[in-house]
This record gives C-alpha cells, structure tokens and sequence, in this order.
C-alpha cells in the first residue's frame, strides 16, 4: 500500500465524482493505496485552509489568491504564490504521513518547490500527468515571444519547466507525439522516464433513448431532423474561434445543423456572428444545467474538436472523452502536430480536417451528413474501453512506479 499525494489547482471536491482525476485516484484507491489531496479555496470562495477527511481519502483545501474570475495581473500574483502555500500547508496539515508517491498535472508548471519538498522530505516518487506543454503553447498563439519584454517571461517559464520535467522521476503524456515532441525539445530528459499515460475515464454508457433524444432536442428547440455537430468546452484562443465561424458560415448549405455549448476569452465573437449574421444552422449556448448537456451530447450526431493552426505542440483534447462515452463518432479540426485526428482515423470513429482549410472542412461535413452513423458510433465507445479506461491507467502509473522502487 502506498500513501499517494495528488495536487492540483482545479477545484477537487471528491473522488467519487467522475472526471479524469477523480476516476483516475479512485481506481488507485480500489487498489488498495490511501489517496492524499491538496486543492485551492480562491480568496473569493471566502473559506479557510481545512482538512477534511471524507470516506478513507483527505482532501486539503489551501485558501490562496484568486485564479479565474479575476485580472491578468492578480491571477499572475496568484500562480507565483501558490506553489509557497501548498508547501506551507503539505507541511502543517500533513506533517505526520510519508507519502510514496506524488502525482501532479501541467497546467501550472509553478508547483516544482511543493513537490520537491515532498520529495526530499520523504524520499517519495514523483509522476507528473503532462496535459499541457507550456510556455511554449502560449509562444505558439502569440502570447508570449522567445525574445524581447515578453522573452523574458517565457525564459522564466521554460526555466520551471525544464526544472519540473527534471524533479520528475516520471512524466506521462497523453499520447505518443507527446512523448516525441518532449524528447526532442528536452534533451536532458532521459527517454526512457517519458511514457504515454493517456486522459482515461471510468468508461460509463451516456448515449441517449430516441425518447430522450426527442425530448432533449425539443426542450432546447434543436431540429429533430438535422445530423447535429456539437462542440461542448471551452472557447478560448485554443480553439481558434476565427476558424471555426469561417466553417459555420460555409457550412450553411451542407444540410447540417451546429451546436456550440461553452464559454471563454473568445466567445464575445461567436456571440457577435450569430448576433449579427443570424444563421439558421448554428446554435450558441454559454452553459447548461450538467444532466441537461450529457443527455444534449447524447441526443447529437457527431462530436467536434478544433484547435488553432498554429500550434506547433501536440494538444490532445480530453474532451474526446465525453464524445465517446455518448457513443459519438468525432470530427477533429486541428493543426497537423497533434496525432488526436491520427488516433480518431486509425481508430474508425470519426474524421480528421487541417485547421487551415474551410473547403476540406465543408467537404467532410458534407459526407459526414450522408453516412449512417450508428457504427462509427460504436466504434468510438469501444475505443474508449479498450484505450483510455482508467483503472488500465492506474495499471500503467503503478507498474511505472514497480520499475522505480
């Protein structure tokens, strides 16, 4: 048994709930290793460093400044004090338990103190989950530069990157072009501590009856006889949303119907394309209550990915996920480094466009709309069993940590 300690700046209420880390340490807690959390209260949540132990797994709460809802500035005041907070509380509230192992994710790259004192104070493996390869994604979006006022911020961050990757016994990527592109830019890593760990789930069945599918569609004034394309997530410079409204606005005459479910730094200008341009294919919709859009995404026809042209990093969306649980076949719209459009099409669940072409985009609508899509369906959901369920991912973290012990 081992005591295993997960940080992580997002908001970890339970590991009962069902996400990729909850379902991620539930599976390792089924294995019989006592779980250890340390998550943020932000100043505007008003609550107070606690710990709270709740059905064998400790959650510790850190109140610090704020992350989201809040300016540039304080959010970088934030992120830089954060790491100093987790390490003050680790070392009040969880002074008595020497963990084994410490498990962390990017984003941020801002924890390595916390966790290097873990690390030296109780000898203990460290496996960082790589979601995200930064600085050199916002460099890729024009966000920060490699030379000038912003050259000496990216320095900074590569710097604390590089230092990470270093404190890092192990470090897991979300795919195989992931673990090319981090040794390859990082040559101090030795390669044989860089392995795929993908985004998983609990695999659980949330397509939809032709009963509910009606009912859902009709509630939120979907059309019943359209093949829908969702896009549910965030709406951010990522996703490069100039792209997409091109593709809406071509996509008018390929007898598809679009809903786009989300919010972010660029959904003023989808707001504005439907405001302005009213087409009769596209829905936009910030939130839903979280029962109405599963059994939304359910009642869709085909799940979409995009990301910005730019990126010369291999994102792989976690969002994927949620598709296939809806037994969703995907259409990928993204830059030619990630491998996601490669694993979709080697897969047979779905399709892959470059971010950089409206007509091959249309196109692709266009045939998607055609098909019978029931067994690209299916397909998708038995990829996800087979591929990304996470007690296979715990497996494959254990058996990593067997190798170092």
């Amino acid at each position: 048994m081992m005591n295993i300690l997960f940080l992580t700046i997002g908001r970890m209420e339970s590991i009962e709930q069902h996400s990729i880390y909850p379902d991620l340490l539930r599976a390792l807690r089924n294995n019989g290793h006592k779980i250890y959390t340390i998550s943020p209260y932000e100043k505007r949540v008003g609550k107070e460093t606690e710990l709270i132990e709740e059905n064998g797994v400790h959650y510790l709460y850190v109140k610090i400044g704020n992350l989201t809802k809040c300016n540039v500035i304080e959010k970088g005041i934030s992120t830089l004090l954060i790491e100093k907070q987790f390490k003050d509380a680790i070392g009040k509230y969880y002074s008595n338990v020497k963990f084994d192992l410490v498990l962390y994710s990017t984003p941020p790259i801002t924890l390595c103190n916390a966790i290097e004192y873990v690390k030296k104070r109780d000898n203990a493996k460290t496996y960082l989950l790589l979601k995200d390869i930064f600085p050199q994604n916002a460099v890729d979006l024009g966000m920060l530069s490699k030379s000038g006022a912003k050259g000496i911020l990216y320095k900074y961050f590569r710097n604390k990157e590089k230092k990470l990757y270093a404190l890092s016994d192990r470090i897991g990527c979300m795919s195989q072009a992931n673990v090319d592109y981090v040794i390859k830019h990082n040559p101090d890593v030795p390669p044989n501590k860089v392995e795929v760990c993908p985004n998983c789930i609990e695999p659980i069945d949330m397509s939809v009856s032709e009963e509910q599918r009606i009912a859902i569609r009709q509630k939120y004034g979907i059309p019943l006889d359209k093949k829908v394309f969702v896009y549910g997530g965030n709406l951010g410079k990522p996703q490069g949303i100039p792209f997409l409204i091109n593709c809406l606005r071509a996509a008018n005459d390929t007898g598809a119907y679009f809903l786009i479910v989300g919010d972010g730094t660029e959904y003023s200008k989808l707001e504005a394309f439907v405001n302005q341009e009213k087409p009769e294919h596209v829905k936009l919709m910030k939130r839903l209550p979280k029962e109405d859009y599963d059994a939304m995404v359910g009642s869709c026809d085909v799940g979409m990915l995009f990301l910005d042209h730019r990126f010369t990093i291999p994102n792989f969306p976690s969002r994927l996920l949620s598709y296939m649980q809806a037994k969703l076949p995907v259409l990928a719209v993204t830059d030619p480094n990630t491998d996601v459009g490669k694993v979709i099409v080697d897969g047979g669940f779905g399709w892959w466009c470059e971010s950089n072409d409206v007509e091959g985009v249309k196109e692709c609508i266009r045939n998607t709309v055609k098909y019978n899509l029931r067994n690209f369906g299916e397909a998708s959901f038995e990829f996800l069993v087979k591929n990304y369920d996470s007690v296979s991912n715990a497996k494959i973290l254990l058996k990593s940590i067997q190798k170092m012990i």
